[in-house]
């Protein structure tokens, strides 16, 4: 076994539990003029003390993200809204607000954080995409447990992107419901291309996890000057020409946190194909996405719903629920979750969250991102 096979066969052995973490990412505006760039500083020196345990990191462009420790489903989406609404409240007072969308489409992209990841990153990614991706676009990621089964729960999680990118759509830019979406399409495709192709429980994770950190263009390698872009569309397997030294575990392992997929394997799931929602509506997209990916009962009603969109990503991306067939889709998952939500623990009020957003968006084909345009046209 070669070692990045072997690496790729770890990042697949996770705990056999069914923990909930959650990464939610804000724009953060100036509340009298929103078209102001806003500092990190003057956000994190507004933040309160959060009891709930999240974690405070910053993006390139300055979004704020909160990274809520794993657990049970009603704890972590309990832990977390307190921390959400302690921020929001602080940065009301503060003169700030929090984003409810997946992209900036009111200020330029500025990066404001100057690490030598972010440095090599910038040199490597084209512009205007990479730029824009860095600083403009904020999302939800969703991080479960492989459980029993981890090929079965990184199929549904693949399987299920198209119809949950519909559902969930809600930055929309230039023609796209999930303009966030469509700007990282643009990026380079050997690292945000999906991993997974074949839903049919005969797929190899690992084998195809492994191909994909080979094949995927190096972004930077490490020396004793620092970082080092590489920009001549060398990929990972290619290392060692590039780098005068065979590829070390602390490589991979670093060439695999460039890695963006839809879906990412790190001894859990990474789910990140989702746009950032409003302070009130993120529980439901996490709940959907839990729901449907560990709940089995839900799993299979929702596989058989996907299949027929199961690799219309771009097509979800610009149309959202307004196309017939992820909306079908769309439905049925909604329906399988809402019923597997109290199996899993969900307290009654999330799970009528979870029917009213289904109800408002789903029956009727309106990605949140269809209010925002009648906004902007209004």
């Amino acid at each position: 076994m070669t070692d990045v096979q072997r690496y790729a066969r770890d990042c697949f052995r996770g705990v056999t539990s069914d923990r909930l973490g959650v990464e939610l990412e804000f724009l953060v505006f100036d509340a009298d003029n929103p078209v102001l760039p806003v500092p990190i500083a003057r956000i994190a020196g507004a933040l309160p003390v959060l009891t709930g345990g999240s974690r405070v990191t910053f993006e390139p462009g300055g979004q704020l993200e909160l990274s809520a420790p794993p657990d049970v489903l009603p704890v972590a989406v309990a832990r977390l809204t307190a921390d959400v609404d302690a921020v929001r409240l602080a940065l009301a007072r503060a003169g700030l607000r929090l984003g409810g969308r997946g992209l900036d489409t009111l200020r330029p992209a500025v990066r404001q954080l100057r690490e030598p990841r972010y440095e090599a990153m910038a040199a490597f990614l084209e512009r205007p995409h990479g730029l824009t991706m860095m600083c403009s676009t904020a999302s939800i990621q969703v991080n479960l447990d492989f459980g029993a089964d981890p090929r079965a729960r990184w199929e549904r999680a693949h399987a299920l992107g198209p119809v949950l990118v519909a559902a969930f759509a809600n930055s929309p830019f230039d023609g796209w419901a999930s303009g966030r979406q469509a700007v990282w399409g643009r990026l380079d495709p050997s690292r945000t291309a999906p991993v997974a192709r074949d839903f049919d429980g005969r797929g190899d994770p690992v084998g195809d996890w492994a191909r994909y950190l080979l094949d995927a263009r190096l972004m930077l390698v490490r020396g004793s000057g620092g970082l080092r872009p590489v920009l001549d569309g060398s990929a990972f397997r290619d290392f060692a020409r590039v780098a005068g030294r065979p590829p070390g575990e602390a490589d991979l392992a670093y060439h695999a946190t460039t890695l963006f997929p839809p879906v990412r394997p790190r001894g859990w799931l990474e789910v990140r194909y989702l746009d950032a929602q409003g302070a009130a509506e993120w529980p439901v997209c996490v709940a959907v996405v839990h729901a449907l990916v560990t709940d089995d009962r839900a799993a299979a009603i929702a596989m058989e719903a996907a299949r027929p969109v199961a690799h219309r990503w771009a097509d979800a991306a610009r149309l959202g629920l307004a196309d017939p067939g992820l909306r079908r889709s769309a439905s049925a998952c909604f329906r399988a979750a809402a019923e597997a939500l109290p199996r899993l623990g969900a307290e009654p009020a999330l799970v009528a969250r979870v029917r009213a957003f289904a109800s408002r968006h789903i029956e009727s084909g309106r990605s949140p991102a269809a209010d925002q345009m009648e906004e902007i046209l209004a």
